[in-house]
């Protein structure tokens, strides 16, 4: 499995396989469920540390990488690890 770091350079730079809807699934610590996020809709942090995103509440979130669980293209799960 290729690790997540190198999957989300790979759709930041591979114009070919960029195109698209992409969503992640990260574990919520607090609800023990994996949610999801449109890509498109987060920040990256530098040095692979993880992303950021403000929620329909205006809450704040940041999100490790290492919580994420899932990658959708186009409604597709096209990565995972377990939960």
């Amino acid at each position: 499995m290729i690790p997540i770091h190198e999957l989300l350079s790979r759709i930041r730079w591979d114009p070919d396989f960029g195109r698209g809807e992409f969503v992640l699934g990260y574990l919520d610590r607090v609800d023990r469920r994996v949610r999801r996020v449109a890509l498109s809709a987060v920040r990256m942090l530098p040095a692979h540390e993880g992303f950021e995103f403000v929620d329909d509440e205006g809450v704040s979130h940041s999100v490790p990488l290492h919580r994420i669980k899932e990658v959708w293209k186009d409604d597709e799960l096209i990565w995972h690890r377990e939960h």
